[in-house]
């Protein structure tokens, strides 16, 4: 990838999959739709809720966080008031939950969020929350799936468990061999670069504190996890 593929601002390396909709980098879209086929076959209707996203997208969703215009939770998914929260403190639970534009993994066409659509009663509304991926959640059963399948089709979970930086979270998969060599290529000098030049809101504290920003919440995640139990 190159810089602008790498930080949202091109989307060259992405194709657009039908059924359902999806937009992954080129390199993992056969295994996307491998791995949904293997796990229709168990009865598990692998679905996108977000796939790639943009760099102006990533900064209209950081804005309204930053505005109090979207919620904002903690780590534990409490709501937050954002009239309490001083600059550091607002930047660290958005930073929780969604990541710095320039910075965001799904820049890279690489990562998705998932749900089972077969699982989801009717007129369900999906909240992304730990609790529905837990073992008496609603997506118990895709998380046992994904825990026994995923790695043979080169996915994994970035934010499997609380490393301090982004909250876990188990409906978002990595697919490892485009993910890998993009984390390796975003250097902290390129993303300032791109930082310096949005309109971010927020700008100020965000540049004073990139290099934590990068350390902590860009480089800080989970592994190819090994089969628990």
């Amino acid at each position: 990838m190159n810089e602008f593929e790498l930080t949202g601002r091109a989307r060259t390396h992405i194709v657009e999959l039908l059924d359902p909709a999806c937009a992954l980098h080129y390199e993992a879209a056969a295994s996307w739709l491998a791995m949904r086929e293997a796990a229709a076959a168990d009865g598990v209707d692998l679905r996108p809720c977000s796939s790639f996203r943009d760099f102006n997208t990533q900064v209209a969703i950081w804005n309204a966080k930053w505005r109090g215009e979207r919620p904002l939770y903690d780590r534990a998914g409490r709501l937050l008031d954002r009239a309490s929260l001083d600059e550091d403190r607002l930047l660290e639970a958005i930073l929780c939950w969604s990541s710095i534009p320039g910075g965001s993994r799904h820049h890279w066409g690489s990562d998705v969020d998932v749900f089972d659509a077969a699982a989801a009663p009717p007129g369900y509304r999906l909240q992304l929350a730990g609790a529905e991926y837990a073992p008496d959640g609603v997506f118990a059963r895709l998380t046992a799936w994904l825990d026994e399948h995923m790695r043979r089709f080169g996915f994994f979970r970035p934010y499997r468990t609380d490393r301090g930086g982004v909250a876990p979270e188990p409906w978002h998969l990595s697919y490892a061999p485009v993910s890998g060599p993009a984390l390796e290529a975003l250097s902290l000098s390129l993303l300032r670069q791109v930082i310096e030049a949005s309109d971010i809101d927020g700008k100020s504290v965000v540049l004073a504190r990139l290099p934590e920003i990068y350390t902590r919440f860009l480089l800080t995640i989970d592994g190819l996890e090994e089969r628990s139990g």
